[in-house]
């Protein structure tokens, strides 16, 4: 084990905003053995507070489902792979003819953009600069997306995306983690945790059989399956069970502190 690479919603962290001291200690534990540790997510670099505050990481971070590769502690992006505006709105255009009533957002490497509707009453307070209005006024047209979201008030998460990935999967990456909204996360073409991730551990030398992955959603499953050893959450999403080659206990049991601190005693 040379690389830790860890999701962060579902994972580490719980609805109520927290990560455990048992899974900070680890982590700690982890870092002092020399192990490097990279924070996996499908959050946006404006929405990294937890890393900060709570577990005091000051590496890098893949945020927006691979999209970008940020350092935590300078608040610079490393680098960034764009969707172009107008594949973003010709994928809009295609999701508005299957489903008229979803709606949209987009997040780029200046802010959050959001159209009416899209978020429900009680959404959580969002970070950063906010733009409403529709995307292609508040978007410029020289400006890239790394995360288009498209989100329905009906049906599942699973269901949206089995109805809109094969109509836009060609220009666009299409995958999921909200456990309880039906809301689609789309990115550029071809990339997603374990493209960047691999980037990253090659950058450092280090192989993905030397890796340790922890996830428990669509959006991990790329990552899951590519490192390896790819451990899914007891507690996280079928597919991402049925994917992935080892299993860690579930979120509320500590799953990633039990399974790094039987790691560590093993080194």
């Amino acid at each position: 084990m040379r690389l830790i690479a860890s999701d962060v919603d579902g994972t580490i962290l719980g609805r109520n905003g927290k990560i455990s001291a048992r899974t900070v200690a680890a982590f700690d534990a982890a870092q002092a053995a020399g192990i490097e540790i990279v924070f996996v997510t499908g959050r946006p670099p404006r929405w990294l507070d937890p890393l900060r505050h709570q577990i005091g990481h000051e590496g890098a971070v893949i945020c927006s489902n691979g999209a970008v590769l940020y350092d935590l502690a300078r608040e610079q992006v490393i680098s960034s792979h764009l969707v172009p505006r107008r594949t973003m709105l010709e994928a809009r255009a295609i999701i508005r003819k299957l489903v008229p009533a979803a709606c949209f957002a987009a997040e780029t490497l200046g802010g959050f953009h959001l159209e009416a509707g899209f978020l429900q009453p009680g959404s959580v307070e969002l970070l950063g600069d906010t733009f409403p209005g529709p995307l292609e006024d508040s978007i410029e047209e020289d400006c890239g997306v790394v995360k288009f979201l498209a989100t329905t008030r009906e049906g599942s998460a699973d269901e949206f995306m089995a109805l809109i990935r094969p109509a836009v999967g060609q220009l666009m990456s299409v995958t999921h983690s909200a456990p309880t909204t039906a809301l689609l996360e789309m990115g550029p073409h071809g990339i997603n945790k374990a493209v960047t991730l691999a980037q990253f551990a090659a950058s450092l030398g280090i192989d993905a059989k030397d890796v340790v992955a922890f996830g428990d959603m669509p959006n991990d499953i790329e990552m899951l399956c590519w490192a390896g050893a790819g451990y899914a959450m007891a507690s996280g999403h079928g597919e991402a069970l049925a994917a992935a080659n080892l299993r860690a206990p579930q979120l509320d049991d500590d799953g990633v502190a039990q399974i790094l601190e039987a790691r560590l005693a093993g080194l």
